[in-house]
């Protein structure tokens, strides 16, 4: 931890006093050296932040001071192709991300917080909520009817059960563990499945489903349950890669892949166009991200140490001020 000079915004920027900040698994990545990108060392860390306007740069007529907004995670990504930027606008990674008292930032780069949500509740969307939006809609939308497949109990896996219960869809989900498995079935998964009791979990998924295999698998393992997620997955369904979590990497078989007839579409969180989506969908549907544990900013090394050993439910939360 340490002192700088608060920021001044300039043209065109706000001042964020940042209330609350999220982690997720990129932050761990980065500081254990898995994280597939260039990664500067020394910078602010954290990408999910959810704050109030203190002060208004000059020509900044989309906010007021007062306004409750949240930070959109790719900055200079508000629509259409990903901008060839991409890669250094990046929060922690290669500029300097939200955990901080104060943050002078792009009046573009902020959206105001969905009502009914605390600030502690709001900075998980950035990454994990608009994530899990992103897989479940792009050029084929889940909608009423289908089967989504979600592995564990993490922040995108979480908020994916429940927007795509909020679609209508049929949500199955992965677990190694009974008491994460009641609270996947009380959040609206229909079926769960222990890949620890079942290594062949993709069969089990595939079986629960009728035998014909599930529309979307929300996929943030990676390379060690790409092989199972294609077990799974429906002739004609689609593989929404997002995450690497698993360390195992026993390959992939290409004739299982070329004879799944599925689509793999990977995901790189979102644009701000699908951020605004997002949050107009929580505030109708009146949905509440689901919260592990809020520690405090002084703590911040122990909410790293608490999400590194992977035993939470949910999303891990910095309350800043």
């Amino acid at each position: 931890m340490r002192e700088e000079a608060d920021p001044a915004p300039q043209r065109g920027e706000v001042l964020v006093r940042v209330h609350a900040v999220s982690l997720n698994f990129r932050d761990i990545a980065m500081l254990r050296g898995r994280y597939p990108r260039k990664c500067v060392p020394g910078l602010i860390p954290v990408s999910d932040a959810a704050g109030e306007i203190v002060a208004l740069g000059e020509g900044v007529q989309a906010f007021k001071v007062g306004d409750r907004v949240l930070g959109a995670f790719h900055p200079r990504w508000f629509g259409g192709e990903m901008p060839s930027t991409i890669a250094s606008d990046s929060y922690g990674a290669e500029s300097d991300g939200w955990l901080c008292e104060f943050k002078a930032i792009s009046q573009e780069a902020v959206v105001r917080l969905p009502e009914g949500l605390s600030y502690e509740e709001a900075c998980t969307l950035p990454c994990a909520g608009l994530t899990a939006w992103t897989a479940l809609t792009g050029p084929a939308p889940i909608r009423a009817g289908h089967t989504v497949l979600v592995q564990g109990s993490g922040g995108v896996s979480i908020f994916a059960l429940q927007l795509a219960r909020a679609t209508g869809a049929t949500v199955i989900a992965t677990t190694s563990s009974a008491a994460k498995a009641d609270q996947l079935r009380a959040l609206g998964a229909a079926e769960v499945v222990n890949y620890a009791d079942d290594p062949e979990w993709g069969k089990a998924v595939r079986a629960l489903s009728g035998g014909r295999g599930v529309d979307r698998v929300v996929e943030v393992g990676g390379p060690g349950t790409i092989a199972q997620s294609l077990r799974a997955v429906a002739l004609g369904g689609e593989i929404a890669s997002i995450g690497f979590l698993s360390t195992e990497n026993p390959g992939i078989d290409f004739f299982q892949l070329k004879m799944s007839g599925a689509s793999f579409r990977n995901i790189t969180v979102g644009d701000r166009a699908g951020l605004l989506e997002l949050t107009r969908v929580v505030a109708a549907t009146g949905l509440k991200p689901v919260i592990d544990r809020v520690f405090a900013f002084g703590e911040a090394h122990d909410a790293f140490s608490h999400l590194e050993r992977g035993g939470h439910m949910g999303k891990v939360v910095i309350r800043v001020s």
